[in-house]
């Protein structure tokens, strides 16, 4: 982890130094001064209603596994995302998983399964939204290749999703000869944890909740867009709503690549980047990513604190939670284990 936070660390002083280069900072502290409250106000709630709205979602998600109350699941997401942003290499997205997972008797692996369902839909919401925006607005082929590539990844994943659910025990058997390798006893405790996370993916046979959590997932990625545009108000920026699409699709492409905590470095860079597809300056550019950074990380710092001391963790603690010494599997070849 260390390795990757110094790389992460690395990248991002390098997006950083990009970002500043030829900037006018009086420029920049004059635009960050003259910014409407009122529009940062309503930027703000719009972020906090996504936030809550993340964590209803999940709820539905986790559901067939366990029905878990609203507010807990608002504590867990809450201080989730803290440590997504605090810790590199997304080694933070685990967080979640085992909270939910110590305080409501869930599997740990199955929670993550929940989550891997999570960020599938997150996915194929943003980047089909984001197609849909490209037949509206022109854009440079670079951006629409890459978008075109993390699709399918996204679309591949689901159809391992589906598999998993609809043909368990044919996905148990294509594993078992890869996981019979492995030395000693990991080859059982491999199969049930692969067993857990399938159950994580149960949600995906229900259609009638598919649809609504599809729903759910346009409406968090258009309020995040909303917020988006809204800002555009705070520094008197005329671009259409279809511009704040783009720009949420390029930033989140752009803090994929390893980063240090709260992506700082890549998020500017990218914000940047897809503003000057519009024509703003740099300098505008950059006063727009100051402001969307800070109000963007802040909500999720402020909220993850207010609820970190109810939801203690330590990676230690994780790693004992993905420990199987004490329990295997009842068939070690995964056949007729109850779903």
């Amino acid at each position: 982890m260390v390795k990757k936070l110094i790389l992460g660390i690395l990248i991002s002083s390098l997006f950083i130094y990009l970002s500043f280069k030829g900037i006018d900072l009086k420029g920049v502290v004059s635009g960050i001064k003259a910014a409407n409250p009122i529009y940062l106000f309503y930027t703000v709630g719009l972020l906090i209603l996504m936030q809550v709205l993340r964590s209803y979602r999940w709820g539905i998600i986790l559901n067939p596994v366990k029905k878990v109350d609203q507010f807990s699941l608002f504590s867990v997401t809450s201080v989730g995302f803290l440590a997504v942003i605090a810790i590199p290499a997304r080694i933070g997205e685990l967080a979640r998983p085992y909270l939910i997972s110590t305080q409501k008797d869930i599997k740990m692996t199955s929670a993550v399964g929940t989550i891997l369902v999570e960020r599938v839909f997150d996915s194929l919401t943003v980047l089909l939204t984001f197609f849909i925006v490209v037949s509206y607005t022109s854009l440079p082929p670079w951006l629409i290749k890459t978008s075109i590539i993390f699709l399918f990844i996204s679309l591949a994943f689901l159809g391992f999703i589906i598999l998993c659910i609809y043909k368990r025990d044919f996905s148990l058997r294509i594993l078992t000869p890869l996981l019979k390798k492995l030395p000693g006893k990991s080859y059982l405790k491999l199969m049930e944890l692969v067993n857990h996370l399938i159950d994580g993916f149960e949600i995906i046979s229900n259609g009638k909740l598919i649809l609504f959590l599809a729903f759910l997932s346009i409406l968090i990625w258009g309020i995040d867009a909303s917020s988006i545009y809204m800002l555009f108000f705070a520094f008197d920026i005329n671009l259409p709503l279809s511009a704040a699409f783009v720009l949420m699709v390029i930033i989140i492409l752009g803090i994929t690549i390893p980063t240090a905590p709260g992506f700082v470095g890549n998020w500017h860079f990218f914000c940047i980047l897809g503003l000057s597809l519009f024509g703003i300056s740099k300098t505008d550019a950059l006063t727009y990513a100051i402001v969307l950074h800070f109000l963007s990380i802040g909500i999720i710092v402020v909220l993850g604190l207010i609820f970190l001391p109810f939801n203690k963790f330590s990676f230690s603690d994780i790693r004992q939670k993905l420990n199987f010494k004490k329990n295997r599997p009842e068939n070690p070849d995964g056949q007729g284990i109850k779903r």
